[in-house]
């Protein structure tokens, strides 16, 4: 015999466990909130901004030759700002408790497609500290490109600057708490159809018609469940008469 499940029993079962569902998306939405606000540490991030671009005359500025190779020489750039070669001086320039290898996680270098500027941006559990990389990172850059690569076409566009109300980037308490929120729903809608499919007891008349296809003709009632008999006095039977000891029926 071939089951088929209607819509009407799906929803049936989301309503019967539907506390389950709400009890599960609550506890996912308030461990996340907790982990979020008072476990993980809040990350800054600042941004730098330098513009790889060799000194031209006017005849010489809009030859798109030149352009062109100061774009594909930043791809080369971005590696090598991440390397010990740069991250090394940076270390002991800021005078830092950590490796190249360690510094060079919290750096990335971005650009836009054709575009001569490239941007260096550095994730800390400091915002001061994130911009002082940040800027330490360029300049170290600025000065070692010469040597490296015997040209001289970096400069700093922009340094990175600290605000006063400086924000973290992560992490963000909502966007995880909404995260939470559809993952409780999904666990909970979960779990409630596979209780529900492991649960073969019968409940219901409904259940044993499914089961064995075939009418019920019969309730049993439990005991429990039927009404006790309460003493009703009866008006044709007279109260016994005592006298002198003695009882006497009507």
């Amino acid at each position: 015999m071939e089951e088929t499940i209607s819509l009407r029993e799906l929803f049936a079962v989301l309503r019967k466990r539907l506390w389950l569902i709400v009890l599960i998306t609550i506890i996912a939405a308030t461990v996340s909130g907790v982990i979020s606000f008072f476990v993980l540490t809040p990350v800054y991030e600042s941004k730098t901004q330098i513009l790889v671009n060799q000194a031209k005359n006017d005849q010489q500025l809009y030859n798109t030759q030149t352009v062109q190779t100061n774009v594909q020489l930043i791809n080369t750039y971005n590696d090598i700002i991440t390397s010990p070669a740069i991250l090394d001086k940076v270390v002991k320039e800021l005078k830092m408790d950590k490796s190249a290898q360690s510094l060079s996680g919290q750096i990335q270098v971005t650009s836009a497609q054709d575009s001569q500027v490239a941007q260096i941006v550095v994730q800390d559990t400091s915002a001061k500290r994130a911009a002082e990389i940040a800027n330490t990172t360029a300049s170290v850059f600025q000065k070692q490109v010469p040597k490296l690569m015997n040209v001289d076409n970096v400069k700093v566009l922009s340094k990175a600057t600290v605000g006063e109300s400086a924000s973290p980037v992560k992490p963000q308490p909502l966007l995880n708490i909404a995260i939470a929120v559809v993952v409780g729903l999904m666990v909970g809608i979960g779990l409630s159809f596979l209780l529900e499919y492991l649960d073969n007891t019968l409940k219901t008349e409904q259940d044993i018609e499914n089961i064995l296809d075939l009418p019920v003709i019969g309730v049993v009632t439990n005991i429990k469940d039927v009404p006790k008999p309460t003493n009703v006095s009866r008006p044709d039977v007279a109260a016994p008469v005592t006298q002198r000891g003695e009882t006497y029926g009507s």
